[in-house]
Parts: C-alpha cells; sequence; structure tokens
C-alpha cells in the first residue's frame, strides 16, 4: 500500500479549506480512499502527474471528503462515470504497456 505522505495530507487540507489539525484522521481516510479507488480502477501513483494519476487522485480527494462527512456510500452513485472512465483509462494502458512489451520483446513490429 502507498503511503499518505503529509503532503498530500496539506494538499487535500488547502482543497477542502481545512485549517484544524486531524492529520491522522485525514492520512487514515485518504489511505482507506485510494484503497477503494484502485480496487475499483486500477493501479495509479498518487503523486504521479500523468493524466491517469491526476484523475485518480481527484478521485481520491472526492472519496475522502465524502468519507470525511460521513457520507462515503453515495460517492459511488454520485461519481459512477468518473470511476468508469478512469477504470478504462487505466485498462487501455495497462493493454497498450502489454503490447508493447510483447512486441518488444518478441521482436515483432
Amino acid at each position: 500500500m502507498q503511503e499518505i505522505t503529509q503532503e498530500i495530507v496539506e494538499e487535500y487540507k488547502e482543497r477542502n479549506h481545512i485549517t484544524h489539525n486531524e492529520d491522522d484522521n485525514l492520512k487514515r481516510l485518504l489511505s482507506f480512499s485510494v484503497s477503494a479507488i484502485r480496487s475499483s480502477c486500477g493501479e495509479f501513483d498518487i503523486y504521479g502527474t500523468t493524466d491517469i494519476d491526476n484523475s485518480a487522485k481527484e478521485l481520491v480527494f472526492e472519496r475522502t471528503r465524502y468519507a470525511y462527512n460521513d457520507a462515503a456510500e453515495f460517492f459511488e452513485d454520485n461519481f459512477l462515470s468518473e470511476i468508469t472512465g478512469l477504470a478504462l483509462d487505466i485498462e487501455m494502458k495497462r493493454m497498450e504497456n502489454a503490447t508493447t512489451t510483447t512486441t518488444t520483446t518478441t521482436g515483432g513490429g
């Protein structure tokens, strides 16, 4: 599991205008959200800079916002199209990488 750093916590707090200190709780919620989004969509790097990583981070932040407000059960229904889109993007990238790796290692092309 990818560790949530203070940098991510601070970014989340700034985005959601949270000024008081409850960093341990936010780290826990962010970690749960990373796991949930990975489970639904596939692998990503929350510290990455690709479009996929940025979209995944956005969903992690949104799911954390829902969890923080005791409404996590509504997240999936409200973000279904974004979750589906991210899952498709991740799978397409995985297939593209697998094809490239297979072509390169077998000498095809």
